[in-house]
């Protein structure tokens, strides 16, 4: 058991090797990565009482200007007001009660709320939650190190975790009582993990979405429109009164350049049921992009005292809403995993740490894959394969049963 110490206080000092300086520093928590997981992170255990040091590769307003997908649950909702901040999700999150499926022509809604309990979730975009969890940090004069190179991570098998990192041309190292890696699918974290060490199951899918951002309002009241078509899948979804997110399913080998926002809107329109393909309102794109989509896991997520979490440990296709979700699920767990270890002297939390992590996981890895799967396109879907799938579509909107469990997926699963 390490001594607890004292659990506010980073030391730095300067010492000379090789004719480099090198600022030695401390913490009880290195968190690699200033996305919405890591921030989360530093937000909860700094609630606890605990220190940590955010190192991000990326500037600050790079990070800012990254596009996602912006339906929170009700759980995610609950953490960013526990750590002070949700007051502009508060005023500016649409909260949404329903979602609607579009397959043969023809609309059908599903009453989440009413299918859960009352459990809704609540649009609301990514990049603004990351802004909240910047600000919050920023005020609350906590430590976060932007344009980080050369990041590197050493000795998570020990006691004695070190970070390496170079800003400004002197090179730092952190040292620390865990490492939490936070730092996306590419990050440094999970490939510093010996091969034999760690198990990845990965599904690439042989399509991808052609997103536009548009200040428009949104076609449905609701957060999110599915399409199933013959033609291919489609998405509407909205990120405020005055701003609206759509997709379409397209080739993986496109280029953005390929489709104007004209073909954009267009191709969208014939994918929807004619009363909705009406009520779309046009507009210049703000931002126009084409995302591969995959499902990939990797096992497990503790690796002596280096964690994973979010995008590092696993992507979920966007069809379901779940990678930031599913991000602030793993976030909570090692949250209360290492506020045990500190205030409580108690290891059980980071031992069952990637165990509880995973089994939430698979069951949305679940969820996101049946989704993907029944409303695209795929290679093989013919005739046959399109007719199963509106089948299922329409069981799925007429069974009480079957509605329920879409529903309660998409509200989220308990924590």
């Amino acid at each position: 058991m390490l001594p607890i110490g004292n659990l506010r206080v980073n030391l730095v000092k300067l010492v000379k090797i090789n004719h480099f300086k090198i600022n030695n520093m401390r913490t009880q928590v290195a968190i690699i990565g200033a996305g919405p997981a890591g921030l989360l992170l530093g937000a909860l255990l700094h609630k606890a009482g605990i220190a940590s040091i955010i190192i991000e590769r990326q500037s600050r307003s790079y990070v800012l200007s990254r596009i996602r997908a912006g339906i929170l649950e009700q759980g995610t909702v609950d953490m960013l007001h526990s750590v002070g901040a949700g007051q502009r999700l508060a005023i500016e999150g649409q909260v949404h009660h329903a979602i609607e499926l579009v397959f043969k022509n023809q609309r059908h809604s599903i009453d989440v709320t009413g299918l859960t309990d009352g459990k809704v979730v609540t649009a609301y975009g990514q990049t603004e939650v990351t802004h909240d969890l910047m600000n919050a940090r920023h005020a609350a004069g906590l430590a976060t190190v932007y344009e980080a190179r050369d990041v590197s991570i050493e000795d998570f098998d020990t006691v004695q975790p070190k970070v390496h990192y170079v800003t400004d041309g002197q090179h730092h190292e952190l040292a620390c009582d865990f490492i939490a890696g936070c730092d996306g699918f590419h990050g440094v974290c999970r490939s510093s993990v010996p091969k034999d060490a760690i198990q990845e199951f990965e599904r690439i899918y042989p399509f991808g979405w052609l997103g536009v951002l548009a200040d428009v309002p949104p076609v449905s009241p609701h957060a999110i429109v599915y399409g199933n078509h013959a033609r291919g899948f489609s998405l509407c979804s909205m990120r405020s009164l005055t701003r609206s997110r759509y997709y379409i399913q397209c080739p993986i080998t496109d280029k953005v350049g390929q489709w104007s926002d004209a073909a954009f809107w267009d191709e969208l329109r014939l994918r929807l049921d004619p009363e909705l393909a009406g009520r779309i309102t046009t507009g210049p794109s703000i931002d126009k992009s084409i995302a591969p989509l995959r499902s990939f896991v990797a096992e497990p997520m503790r690796f002596g005292r280096l964690f994973l979490a979010g995008d590092a440990a696993h992507i979920v296709p966007p069809t379901g809403a779940k990678g930031l979700n599913l991000a602030a699920s793993d976030v909570k767990y090692l949250s209360s995993a290492l506020i045990d270890f500190y205030l409580e002297k108690c290891s059980a939390g980071i031992d069952g740490y990637s165990q509880r992590a995973l089994a939430r996981i698979w069951k949305v890895e679940r969820f996101s894959w049946s989704l993907t799967t029944l409303m695209h396109r795929f290679p093989e879907t013919d005739a046959f394969g399109q007719k199963m799938q509106e089948a299922e579509l329409d069981y799925l909107v007429h069974s009480k049963a079957a509605s329920t469990a879409l529903a309660e997926n998409y509200v989220g699963l308990p924590l």
